[in-house]
């Protein structure tokens, strides 16, 4: 499974089903029809894609519409929550994070406390960094091993991918971006306050 197969895979998710579980059982679904070793692969983009979208000004943005209470677990579920938005959104968020004042999902929120969101409508989505895993031990009869051997397929896997250049880290684009002052639609969509 190569990056545009990934993709295919998160944005035909979006298509064929609706809420959160339905898309996570759709995809669990399709890796199960799948060879096992595309469940690795899976894991391995969907880990990278997280790692590039974990930039300072995509904390910011997603601490901005959190209202400013975005832990370092929330981040990564957040990161998970940009992928699952499908490549086209998520590609667009990491050349301009401000540009998430566009997501039908962010914009839901606006004007509503965090503590009014239900808990499918959080810009977060833990349980993709699952649906792999749990496709892997179906299909590999190791569900009673806490899963190590899936994480030492994906470890093995993600070497593999980086003795074969295909991931080059470009250190000029894991470079901190602007700030909140640069985020200007999200910080009208958000303002922080003492109530926030």
């Amino acid at each position: 499974m190569n990056d545009d197969a990934f993709w295919a895979l998160i944005d035909e998710s979006i298509r064929r089903t609706g809420d959160r579980d339905e898309r996570i059982e759709w995809l669990r679904e399709e890796l199960l029809r799948r060879p096992v070793a595309e469940s690795v692969d899976f894991q391995v983009r969907l880990e990278r894609a997280c790692e590039v979208a974990d930039t300072r000004a995509v904390w910011t943005a997603a601490n901005r519409i959190e209202g400013g209470a975005c832990t370092d677990d929330g981040f990564h579920y957040f990161t998970l929550w940009l992928v699952g938005q499908g490549r086209k959104v998520y590609e667009s968020v990491l050349a301009d994070p401000d540009a998430l004042a566009d997501v039908p999902g962010v914009r839901a929120l606006v004007g509503r406390h965090h503590d009014e969101w239900d808990d499918d409508e959080w810009p977060e989505w833990e349980e993709l960094d699952y649906v792999a895993q749990e496709a892997y031990d179906e299909l590999t009869g190791q569900e009673d091993d806490d899963g190590e051997e899936f994480l030492d397929a994906v470890e093995e896997a993600e070497d593999a991918v980086e003795a074969a250049g295909e991931w080059e880290e470009d250190e000029e684009d894991r470079e901190p971006r602007p700030e909140a002052s640069a985020l200007p639609r999200l910080a009208a969509l958000f303002p922080l306050s003492s109530g926030s």
